[in-house]
């Protein structure tokens, strides 16, 4: 924006986000919350366009499968460029162009056929500067490190996301959420937190320093607990992981608040004992369930039960701590990740 600014100093700029191709909503939400801020720092105005993305998986149907800059691609072009000529032409601009140029991940002459192909249906000019070439991506890396931008890792799409995960061999997490709604570390949730906290800091005029960290970072997928083959509602600290995911056991000896199980280092507290060293007034599991405490509370709440950092059994909070048969099954994923933290600044 700033390039297309300072190559056309004499023309109205507006700034048009339509992206319905963003999946999830949030991801969608996180991408424009950074959108809106450069163009208020830029002084550029802003048109939001609908996030119908029912048209857009419309509009790719079939080609689900194709590689980046392949067929799917040009569809995506076709579909969000139409929608940007068409809304150039009702604010009466003669020109449009699209910041998909600067990416270096796709192919300028596929969106340059696309966008003239698109400008010629509505009667305006596309317009597809080369900003990559002479050092161009280096500069905006540099531009988006010192403007504390969000840099995402994947074009938005959901198809693109999924093939880009598997070859990377990584957790798609940002497809899932947990039904307890809990803020999960690095999940976009967390992203949108720590983005909408920079802006209203910016507001109040406040520095900040946006760091990474490395971390182990954890993903409950799916757990069942059954006592006597009949399903107990349970609940699953951080954390808690098994060797296999199927085991079956008793409940040998207890230490303290902690039970522990015959097999796999599974150990249980009962709802009263979680009340109180959550201090929570829970009336049942499930009601834990559908609403825990932050993450960071359950985290605490484990170094209380467990001390060692290292320890990966898994802890199971129960109504009444089970006297007969029990069969578990758990799937859950521990992965080196990296994570943003926000660090206010003070100036003294």
């Amino acid at each position: 924006m700033q390039k297309i600014r300072d190559d056309y100093p004499d023309r109205r700029i507006i700034g048009f986000f339509y992206d319905p191709n963003i999946h999830p909503y949030s991801e969608y939400y996180l991408r424009l919350l950074e959108v809106r801020r450069s163009c208020e720092i830029l002084g550029i105005e802003l048109v939001e366009g609908e996030y119908d993305i029912d048209s857009w998986l419309k509009a790719v149907r079939g080609l689900e499968s194709e590689p980046e800059k392949g067929a799917r691609c040009s569809v995506c072009f076709d579909h969000r460029f139409e929608r940007s000529a068409k809304m150039a032409r009702e604010l009466g601009l003669e020109l449009y162009t699209s910041t998909l140029l600067t990416s270096p991940k796709k192919s300028l002459k596929q969106l340059e056929i696309s966008g003239q192909r698109l400008a010629e249906r509505y009667g305006v000019e596309f317009v597809a500067p080369d900003y990559r070439k002479a050092s161009g991506t280096q500069e905006q890396n540099i531009l988006a490190k010192d403007a504390k931008l969000y840099r995402q890792d994947y074009c938005g799409c959901i198809y693109g996301l999924t093939m880009q995960r598997e070859e990377q061999d990584r957790l798609a997490d940002e497809l899932s959420s947990p039904i307890s709604r809990q803020i999960q570390p690095e999940s976009i949730e967390e992203r949108i937190a720590l983005y909408e906290h920079r802006v209203e800091l910016e507001s109040r005029g406040i520095q900040y320093r946006i760091i990474k960290e490395r971390f182990l970072n954890y993903r409950l997928l799916s757990a069942t607990l059954r006592v006597r083959k009949e399903v107990v509602p349970s609940h699953i600290l951080p954390y808690s992981t098994m060797k296999k995911s199927f085991t079956r056991g008793r409940i040998e000896y207890f230490i303290g608040e902690l039970h522990y199980m015959s097999r796999d280092e599974v150990k249980f507290i009962s709802l009263q004992s979680y009340n109180q060293l959550a201090k929570r007034e829970y009336s049942s599991t499930t009601e834990l369930i559908f609403d825990p405490p932050p993450f960071e509370i359950e985290l605490s709440i484990r170094s209380e039960i467990i001390p060692s950092l290292y320890d990966l059994s898994t802890i199971i909070v129960v109504d009444e701590i089970p006297t007969a048969k029990i069969e578990l099954l758990i799937d859950s994923k521990v992965y080196d990740d990296v994570r943003e933290r926000l660090l206010e600044i003070d100036l003294v």
